[in-house]
């Protein structure tokens, strides 16, 4: 029997959202962008073109990914790739299995697949950055297996580091990056957030290799929401907060301080939906990720939900 389903409808089926993955939005700054969401093609709303066996191998990674068996959902996107070599969503969805079992190398081969054959993918090249970061490399570092004749490409790795707060390594991607409404919009942006923290604007080509030694806006942020939480002042904590993930929505310490204002504000649903939602920028920081365990359990024991509490307890390393 052939499945003729919806990506969105067996997502929600195994108690999963949907993943951007599926239904990819273009920066909304962007003016060039005509369509948002875009819509991927090869593995948009429905997989009809596929074989049953495809989907089915498929859909079950899908479901031992969202019950966080990523061993038994790599070997199911591992047979869909045996299926399909070329398809560029199964190599994403290697790549961040790989990078959720610390396998950084195959990671990254994978992420390289699916960027080099959708560049234009904002969450591919996410997925890679991501990686990379993990691994302490630069994109610098394998420009030349990037597809950096991509506009597209370059124009959504810029706005990844500028997400990220890295202002100077966006910079130094738009300077190679045709002018457009988008490169001016995006590049005024870091341009202001650069001097609203005091961070001189490098203007040399080796920006990427200078980035390092260059000042961190995001300290002052996390030192105020370290006070907050020791004098217990919960409201100001999460306007800080809000204020931070405004500006640095990939920073995990933010929904970490966020979800702690939440909990203590007794909006547990909110607490832990912000919570998970920072694990997935968390990289390799055991403490953080222990915190982040602990409000979860906090927040789902306030909920009454015992199988998620439990969960997250037993995630919680010693020692950290």
């Amino acid at each position: 029997m052939t499945i003729k389903i919806t990506s969105v409808i067996l997502l929600s089926a195994f108690g999963m959202s949907a993943s951007p993955l599926y239904a990819q939005e273009k920066p909304v700054e962007d003016p060039d962008s005509e369509v948002v969401p875009e819509v991927e093609n090869s593995a948009a709303v429905f997989l009809e073109d596929y074989s049953d066996a495809f989907q089915e191998n498929f859909f079950e990674g899908l479901k031992q990914k969202g019950i966080e068996n990523y061993d038994r959902a790599t070997h199911f996107f591992l047979k869909c790739k045996q299926l399909d070599a070329s398809n560029r969503v199964v190599d994403h969805e290697l790549a961040k299995m790989y990078l959720k079992t610390k396998q950084y190398p195959l990671a990254e081969e994978y992420a390289l697949s699916a960027v080099t054959s959708a560049p234009e993918n904002l969450w591919f090249t996410e997925t890679l950055v991501r990686i990379l970061a993990t691994q302490g490399k630069s994109v610098e570092q394998i420009k030349n297996d990037l597809p950096f004749g991509s506009s597209e490409f370059k124009k959504n790795l810029a706005q990844i580091y500028f997400d990220r707060g890295r202002y100077e390594i966006a910079l130094s991607i738009l300077k190679e990056t045709k002018h457009s409404p988008f490169i001016s919009n995006l590049t005024s942006k870091i341009n202001d957030s650069i001097a609203k923290q005091n961070v001189p604007t490098i203007k040399s080509p080796d920006a990427l290799d200078n980035f390092e030694s260059a000042s961190n806006p995001l300290k002052d942020f996390k030192l105020k929401m370290q006070e907050l939480m020791e004098t217990d002042d919960f409201q100001q904590l999460q306007q800080i907060s809000d204020e931070a993930l405004e500006s640095y929505p990939a920073q995990a310490y933010f929904y970490f301080a966020q979800g702690y204002a939440l909990n203590r504000a007794d909006q547990h649903q909110r607490a832990v939906e912000t919570l998970e939602a920072g694990l997935d920028y968390l990289i390799d920081d055991a403490s953080l990720e222990n915190k982040i365990f602990q409000e979860l359990v906090l927040g789902y024991t306030a909920l009454d939900n015992a199988v998620k509490a439990n969960m997250y307890l037993r995630k919680i390393k010693p020692g950290f």
